[in-house]
């Protein structure tokens, strides 16, 4: 696995090898900042887990999002201690499914959270909420 980052003045142009990029900085409103980052690959790894889980388990998942807040240390290195992930589901969902099915993302397969453990503790909570086909 590879990823360029050219340095564009203010900022970073990173890429993958399929030359997909985002915008990696620090100090402006335009840009995501490595930390930033950070969340947002956990929360998109455990995400990619928890869809295919839920479809394995033939639960109706409709939508998916979701939200990641992390505290981080105040000396250096500042990194994070705390990360709650919270998901919201929606769709006709068994809710003992949907918490299995976050459990096994972030205990087992997302290799994101489990490389930020043990220095980060993370916490989950989710939401369901109901589908188009409930009554």
């Amino acid at each position: 696995m590879d990823v360029t980052l050219k340095f564009n003045n203010t900022w970073f142009d990173a890429s993958n090898a399929k030359g997909a990029e985002i915008k990696l900085g620090a100090g402006r409103e335009d840009v995501v900042s490595p930390m930033e980052a950070v969340l947002m690959a956990a929360g998109g790894c455990s995400g990619i887990d928890i869809v295919s889980i839920l479809e394995k388990m033939r639960q109706p998942l409709e939508s998916l999002e979701i939200t990641v807040s992390g505290q981080r240390r105040e000396e250096h290195p500042k990194s994070f201690h705390n990360i709650l992930i919270h998901y919201i589901l929606r769709g006709n969902l068994e809710a003992e499914k949907v918490q299995r099915a976050i459990e096994l993302s972030l205990d087992k397969y997302c290799s994101v959270s489990n490389g930020l453990e043990p220095k980060a503790k993370i916490a989950y909570e989710y939401t369901i909420e109901s589908g188009e086909g409930a009554q």
